[in-house]
């Protein structure tokens, strides 16, 4: 679980994210973000609203990780974080399915 939230924060550092619910919604719907993560306590309102836009859009979504843990991998108090670069976001989906 370390490399992902390592990997996590260099894909942060590399500016190839956004974080937030709408802006990573309006991400998914512009093809912008490639992959999402949700912290498993966001509400069940925000957990239904991504995943419903994501399957719709075919972009996986991770939402196994805690609020916490995300907060100190981006830097940001943050429960949504979308990835926008496609190789970040393929290495942390091989990441979190390993």
């Amino acid at each position: 679980m370390n490399s992902f939230y390592n990997f996590l924060g260099l894909a942060v550092r590399a500016g190839k994210f956004i974080s937030g619910t709408e802006l990573t919604i309006n991400g998914i719907r512009d093809g912008k973000v490639k992959l999402v993560i949700m912290a498993n306590d966001c509400s069940p309102r925000t957990m239904k609203d991504l995943h419903n836009k994501a399957t719709y859009y075919k972009v996986p979504v991770i939402d196994t990780v805690d609020s916490a843990s995300l907060k100190t991998a981006i830097g940001k108090d943050r429960k949504v974080v979308g990835i926008t670069d496609f190789g970040f976001a393929k290495r942390l989906k091989d990441i979190m399915d390993n």
